[in-house]
């Protein structure tokens, strides 16, 4: 922190190497080598307190965004959902959260190409007896809902519900229950879905499966019964 400015002189001032700043009400003369870690650490913390982007009901559509593309695909992992399961990981995120932990895959033209071996691959891995089902990740799967509808048609016709389905999005539930007919189609489709935006002032790395205290994890097929949001029943914090 600089010092409070003593400087007793008279007339112009001398001391052209430096910079005048205001810090609590007092006037600091600081070298502005030092002094642009401060701005640059301030902007960044500032980045970070701001709040995510939040749209208006059908206001971003698939069709309009995705370009198909894949930011990566994680066979056989244990941190994307319960039990072993096979990772699809979409590209292109609108939302924008602040401490987003997977900035890239927020360009939609991030990655490569989604295809029928990369989908056919996914199958393969999750016909492995072991392997409890697909997570759909991103990005923002329901801004990618072409390739996302694919492969969930695809294990619904080759596995039916024996292998289960879950996505993450920062849509909430009840903004997708004002959503566009392939949101709801894929909505619909799934067997978990962890909603909400990431929020870096609700980060909280003690949570199962979530980043913030705001993300739920619901049981999609329950909640469809009942009307309103039905909580996963193996939910420990």
């Amino acid at each position: 922190m600089p010092e409070k400015d003593k400087n007793p002189q008279k007339g112009p001032d001398i001391r052209s190497n430096l910079i005048k700043v205001n810090m609590g009400g007092d006037t600091m003369f600081v070298d502005p080598d030092q002094y642009k870690p401060q701005i640059e650490h301030q902007k960044k913390l500032k980045r970070l307190h701001r709040k995510p982007k939040n749209p208006k009901p059908g206001e971003w559509l698939s069709k309009d965004y995705s370009k198909h593309k894949v930011a990566d695909y994680k066979p056989f992992n244990f941190v994307d959902g319960e039990g072993v399961r096979c990772s699809l990981y979409v590209s292109g995120c609108l939302f924008d959260c602040p401490g987003c932990y997977n900035l890239a895959a927020q360009n939609f033209n991030y990655g490569f190409p989604y295809t029928q071996e990369l989908e056919d691959r996914i199958i393969n891995d999750l016909s492995q007896s072991y392997v409890q089902g697909l997570t759909l990740l991103g990005g923002e799967p329901f801004l990618n809902t072409d390739v996302c509808l694919k492969i969930i048609n695809r294990i619904r016709k080759e596995f039916g519900h024996k292998k289960d389905i879950w996505s993450w999005s920062g849509y909430t539930w009840d903004e997708l229950q004002k959503e566009t007919p392939d949101k709801k189609e894929m909505l619909s489709k799934i067997d978990i879905l962890v909603d909400g935006r990431f929020m870096n002032d609700l980060k909280d790395l003690t949570l199962q499966f979530r980043g913030s205290s705001n993300q739920r994890i619901i049981d999609v097929p329950k909640s469809m019964k009942a009307g309103k949001v039905v909580i996963w029943d193996k939910l420990q914090r």
